[in-house]
């Protein structure tokens, strides 16, 4: 039996969040030991196998009146403790702080690490710490998990050589799910409300949409990041009076029911890693006109013109115009949506465990 160690923020609802809950729920399913060491425990927070040990590593009450750079020591200290613990085989860790401090709490203690990048290194890899510690820290790694060919790239040559691409598993809720008998005339969108994924952009381009065809209804589904998107969201909406054609619908826990009858699915971002929310539109047999964003993701899993609508990042005349011509021809609309089911191949559940066991026995060989 592997015994491993992830290591995250928390398991809030988030991208990298749901690809790991689905990722250690599966493993210990497969007779893996797995102990999730998290930073704090959020409200509403994916599920979790009650085989998956959880374990706090963050601050905790007694530090919370100390000072910042003693704080981050702390954070260090607490999960190297847990690691020389435990001694897992292999500590597996998720975004960018947790993968710093994955691979400096290791030091020393004789356990690979493999860091998996989530988000745009350029846009969230940038800073001067950043540039310092990417060299150093990353070339100590025993692998890395990325998810984009561009993301890859951004990181030094010798990783690069021991590293995967791995795409998002999406959950088994939205494979398979029947082809609608008749579309709605309904646009959508899912994923939060925050400032990245732009969906300003895609309102202000629904405008032009409702100019020319007023009886489509644009629907977003996505929860409150509480940054200020909403109310900038809303406040566009009553602008132009689009309170009856351009609706927030907030979060959902039912998309594999709500989303399938649309008849296009829009996707705005400015910049993201792999979109779970585009891979799931996509497993739902949507058609689908997404900005070609980095770091990658759309055009990772979109052909332009076969399985998606690909458009520049920001430009809403031309999301404008890719909506329209998937209400207007819709035989291009059902053989993009056809072609795009072909993704489940890729992402399901099954298929990605083995992409992920096969890398971990493969890191495991070498060291």
């Amino acid at each position: 039996m592997r015994k491993i160690l992830f290591h995250l923020n928390c398991f809030e609802q988030g991208g990298a969040e749901r690809v790991v809950s689905n990722l250690v729920n599966q493993l210990v399913k497969e007779n893996y030991e797995i102990i999730a060491a998290t930073q704090w425990q959020g409200e509403v927070e994916f599920h979790l196998d009650e085989r998956v040990k959880r374990v706090h590593v963050g601050l905790r009450r007694e530090d919370e009146k100390k000072s910042r750079i003693t704080k981050i020591f702390l954070r260090f200290k607490y999960l190297r403790e847990l690691i020389k613990k435990e001694h897992p085989e292999v500590i597996i860790s998720f975004t960018r702080r947790p993968n710093y401090r994955a691979l400096i709490s290791s030091i020393g203690t004789g356990v690979p690490v493999i860091a998996a990048v989530r988000q745009d290194p350029k846009s969230y890899y940038n800073s001067l710490a950043d540039k310092i510690l990417i060299p150093v820290l990353y070339r100590k790694a025993a692998g890395c998990v990325f998810q984009t060919k561009e993301q890859q790239e951004c990181f030094p040559v010798s990783l690069q050589r021991r590293s995967r691409i791995i795409l998002n598993p999406v959950n088994d809720k939205y494979l398979d799910i029947p082809k609608p008998l008749k579309r709605e005339k309904t646009v959508v969108q899912s994923g939060r409300l925050v400032d990245f994924k732009n969906q300003a952009m895609l309102l202000k381009a629904f405008i032009k949409v409702h100019e020319k065809h007023p009886d489509y209804v644009l629907k977003i589904y996505g929860g409150d990041s509480f940054d200020g998107t909403k109310e900038k969201l809303e406040a566009i909406i009553k602008e132009y009076g689009a309170q009856e054609y351009m609706l927030l619908m907030g979060g959902s826990d039912n998309l594999e029911k709500e989303l399938p009858r649309a008849c296009a699915y829009a996707f705005s971002s400015d910049y993201e890693g792999m979109p779970n929310a585009l891979l799931e539109a996509m497993a739902l047999g949507l058609p689908v006109v997404a900005t070609d964003c980095p770091c990658g993701g759309p055009r990772t899993v979109i052909e332009d013109g076969e399985n998606g609508l690909l458009i520049p990042v920001g430009d809403e005349q031309a999301m404008a115009e890719g909506i329209n011509r998937l209400i207007e021809d819709r035989r291009l609309a059902e053989y993009l949506g056809d072609n795009a089911r072909n993704i489940s191949k890729r992402i399901n559940g099954k298929a990605v465990l083995g992409q992920w066991m096969e890398y971990i026995e493969e890191v495991l060989a070498r060291v």
